[in-house]
């Protein structure tokens, strides 16, 4: 009987024992799953962040592009204006080299005219004193005015002596300068009429002319000699009295800028020229 007894008794604890395993783990499971629930959350609310900020980021990305863009244009704007001011420099850098060359060539010739100036008033002393020959400095050249009674005589185009001698002086002078010399020749209003000058035209260009043959025959270059005629167009003084005729009679040889165009067109017109035959 007592076996029976003591076996009837340990099934009650066996089953006692499997009940609270069973609630034991009843509530594990639903532990864990609270836990990986709360986890899952978690990890959902990290990943909906993250999106964000990669949405965040994407749109800065595009921002940075775009401001790399603009900067990119504005570094080839730069690069651009910067070869411009290159080129603005260098040639300003070479307009102002050009300038200071021509500065000083301009002063050479200033120097120079100056010497000319006065050593011509220091040749043609006499004849200055007594007026009958001005020197004119002008700003760019010099101007000598003489008159009739120096060179020729009444409704002659022949030079006398002292007028040659005068020429020559001048020759001397201005045969070393860098000038163009232009020979005027000017009348009163008397008309003349003759077989060798028909108006004053003829007579002051005739004078015009053998000065400028006597200042080439004194070593001045014929390419920068020129002969123009005014007659009586231009006068200094009143033609209603004999001082003003007497100061309207007059050669003038003014020392003057060359001018290239037409110091080339002279050359080429005596390099055209045809050969006279034997």
């Amino acid at each position: 009987m007592k076996p029976c007894s003591t076996r009837w008794r340990r099934r009650p604890r066996l089953s006692s024992l499997a009940a609270i395993a069973a609630l034991a783990g009843g509530c594990v499971t639903g532990g864990t799953h609270n836990a990986v629930v709360e986890e899952r959350d978690t990890l959902q609310r990290r990943v909906e962040q993250l999106e964000r900020s990669t949405e965040s980021l994407d749109a800065e990305r595009v921002k940075l592009i775009d401001e790399l863009e603009d900067l990119r244009i504005v570094q080839e704007k730069l690069d651009r204006d910067v070869r411009s001011l290159r080129e603005t420099e260098a040639e300003l850098s070479a307009s102002l080299a050009a300038r200071d060359a021509e500065l000083d060539e301009r002063s050479s010739e200033v120097e120079k005219l100056r010497d000319t100036y006065e050593g011509l008033v220091q040749d043609l002393e006499a004849e200055v004193a007594s007026g009958e020959i001005e020197i004119e400095q002008l700003r760019e050249g010099l101007r000598l005015n003489l008159t009739q009674d120096v060179l020729f005589s009444s409704g002659s185009a022949e030079v006398n002596a002292s007028g040659r001698q005068v020429l020559s002086k001048v020759a001397q002078r201005v045969k070393e300068a860098p000038n163009a010399i232009v020979v005027r020749g000017h009348t009163d209003n008397v008309p003349i009429s003759s077989s060798h000058f028909p108006t004053n035209w003829e007579l002051a260009g005739a004078r015009a002319s053998r000065v400028v043959r006597l200042l080439e025959e004194g070593g001045v270059a014929s390419e920068r000699l020129s002969a123009v005629s005014h007659g009586r167009t231009l006068p200094r003084g009143s033609n209603a009295t004999p001082e003003g005729r007497a100061r309207n009679r007059r050669i003038e040889i003014t020392l003057e800028p060359v001018d290239e165009f037409a110091a080339a067109e002279r050359v080429h017109a005596a390099e055209s020229e045809p050969a006279t035959a034997p």
